[in-house]
């Protein structure tokens, strides 16, 4: 489905992908794994058409991304949740997900779209006409995911979705990429939360200072002595 060769990217004098290379093939979840400062973020950022590649490829069912305007890449079915959430606080639940059901082949499927992810987070549809700034920061995880949803997508890029919550809340978090694999729906996902992330993807890379260092079945990452070491602490 998506695929990048040697993909560089940067912030004006600051390159911060060398040569990244990696597939994600429809159903699967792949996982980007590694420090802060990766370049896990930027990563995703060229994936959706935030910033562009200064080389390389990246290609999504045979459609050049890196020559795809970002509003055409959203139509094209991938759905970015943003480190952060990036939600609108001052707008209710209901409105932010109104908002990821605004591309034009989303709008005419709004009621059903929003029906299918107030099934999948039963929380929200409790709290849509409550103002997004007001939630947990679990909630508004909910939120974003749900948002994203909205617009059918057929790639989901979650950017380090268990930053800045509780234990607790990452388990709930964790639990709901879970749920949301379950339906069929392509993720790549990149998250500090080693431990956690292997534990629900099918595929992983471990990204550092930008390259591409180890790539594997989660399983085996999850078993690797380099890994366990300089990740989990064991």
């Amino acid at each position: 489905m998506l695929e990048l060769k040697a993909v560089r990217a940067g912030y004006g004098t600051f390159q911060a992908l060398f040569d990244v290379s990696l597939e994600v093939h429809r159903g699967e979840a792949v996982g980007v794994i590694g420090p802060n400062g990766a370049g896990k973020t930027t990563l995703m950022r060229v994936v959706s058409g935030l910033i562009r590649p200064t080389d390389g490829t990246l290609v999504m069912e045979g459609v050049d991304l890196a020559a795809t305007p970002a509003h055409r890449i959203v139509e094209l079915g991938v759905a970015h949740v943003p480190e952060s959430r990036r939600l609108f606080p001052r707008m209710t639940v209901e409105d932010n997900l109104r908002m990821g059901g605004f591309v034009p082949a989303a709008r005419p499927k709004f009621r059903r779209q929003l029906e299918v992810v107030y099934e999948l987070f039963p929380r929200m549809r409790e709290r849509r006409h409550q103002l997004a700034g007001s939630m947990s920061g679990g909630e508004q995880q909910m939120c974003a995911i749900g948002r994203a949803l909205m617009s059918e997508p057929k790639l989901l890029l979650l950017d380090e979705p268990s930053a800045g919550l509780a234990p607790v809340l990452v388990e709930q978090v964790f639990e709901l990429v879970n749920r949301i694999r379950a339906s069929g729906l392509t993720v790549l996902i990149v998250e500090q939360n080693v431990q956690q992330v292997l534990r629900v993807v099918d595929r992983a890379y471990l990204l550092k200072t930008g390259r591409i260092h180890t790539a594997g079945r989660a399983a085996e990452l999850l078993a690797s002595d380099s890994i366990r070491e300089a990740y989990l602490g064991v």
